[in-house]
C-alpha cells in the first residue's frame, strides 16, 4: 500500500470543507456510505450519510451514520458499543457514494453479525443465512430490542 492508499485520520478533520464539496448528496441530502475493514477489505455494511454525519465523521474519528427510519443522526455504536474508527474516508469517482475504511470493533451488523451481508443463494434455495450471530441482540441493545 502507498502513502497515497492510506491517510492519518487526524488529517481527516481538516478536510471537511473540500470533502463536503465533492459529494453529490441526492435530493433527500443524503449519500450513500460503505464501511469496509481497513485491514482485510471485508464490506461491513451500508448506511447513508448526510452533511452533518459526513462532518461529525471527519471530525471525531468515528463513523456517524443518518438513520432514514429515525430521521436523525446516529454515532455508529451509540447505543451497542460496536464502533468504527475512521481510517480513511474516500468519495468515488461521481461523487456519489463515500467509502470508509474502519477498524470496526465487534459486530457491524445490528442482527449481532460481524457483517450485513450475511444471505446468499445456496444450494438450490433463496437466500440462506450463511454467517452466524456472534452475539445476542439482547445483549447489544438491551432485552427485547432488534437494535435497528
Amino acid at each position: 500500500m502507498s502513502d497515497q492508499d492510506s491517510n492519518d485520520p487526524k488529517a481527516l478533520a481538516g478536510a471537511s470543507k473540500a470533502m463536503l464539496a465533492a459529494i453529490a448528496f441526492n435530493s433527500d441530502g443524503l449519500v450513500p456510505a460503505i464501511a469496509q475493514q481497513a485491514d482485510s477489505g471485508e464490506v461491513l455494511m451500508l448506511a447513508w450519510m448526510n452533511r452533518e454525519a459526513v462532518e461529525e465523521t471527519l471530525e471525531t474519528g468515528y463513523a456517524h451514520y443518518y438513520s432514514r427510519s429515525r430521521a436523525s443522526l446516529w454515532r455508529k455504536g451509540e447505543s451497542s458499543g460496536q464502533t468504527q474508527a475512521l481510517l480513511d474516508f474516500r468519495v468515488d469517482c461521481d461523487g456519489d457514494t463515500v467509502l470508509l475504511l474502519v477498524n470496526q470493533k465487534g459486530v457491524a451488523c445490528h442482527t449481532g453479525r460481524h457483517n450485513c451481508f450475511f444471505r446468499a443463494p445456496r444450494d438450490g434455495k433463496d437466500l440462506t443465512e450463511i454467517h452466524p450471530v456472534l452475539v445476542d441482540t439482547a445483549k447489544l441493545y438491551g432485552k427485547g430490542s432488534d437494535g435497528s
